[in-house]
């Protein structure tokens, strides 16, 4: 086994974890497609499923993820992907990590873990 295996699944979840501190960044989904840009050009690619296309992260953002290093699982239908996270952060709504809610158990609304790196109606000003 050289990969992940396509043939069990066009789209397998990819965890992309920031190389120097170990930060879960965000979870998203490559094809095959994604996957071959990715080791091409050493730049994530993912696949958008609200999009149904090749979502190469940063892409409007300018917030990039730089492959460090590529895992797969025993099954081969899952990868790791540590990165440098260029701009600081991987989260759309402006967050280093996608992860910034924590649930407590008890409390009526979950608790934000994270700061935002940037204004999300800012970077994404749609034209």
């Amino acid at each position: 086994m050289n990969g992940p295996d396509f043939s069990k699944s066009d789209l397998i979840p990819v965890i992309a974890q920031d190389e120097a501190t170990g930060d879960v960044l965000m979870l998203a989904y490559m094809n095959e497609e994604a996957y071959a840009e990715t080791l091409k050009t050493g730049r994530v690619c993912y696949f958008s499923r609200s999009r149904s296309r090749l979502w190469r992260k940063g892409e409007e953002s300018g917030n990039v993820q730089e492959v460090k290093a590529i895992f797969f699982d025993c099954d081969a239908d899952t990868l790791l992907v540590k990165v440098n996270q260029i701009g600081g952060a991987a989260c759309h709504e402006g967050y280093r990590s996608c992860f910034f809610r924590q649930v407590v158990p008890g409390a009526d609304q979950p608790t934000v873990v994270g700061e935002r790196v940037f204004d999300p109606k800012q970077v994404y000003k749609k034209s």
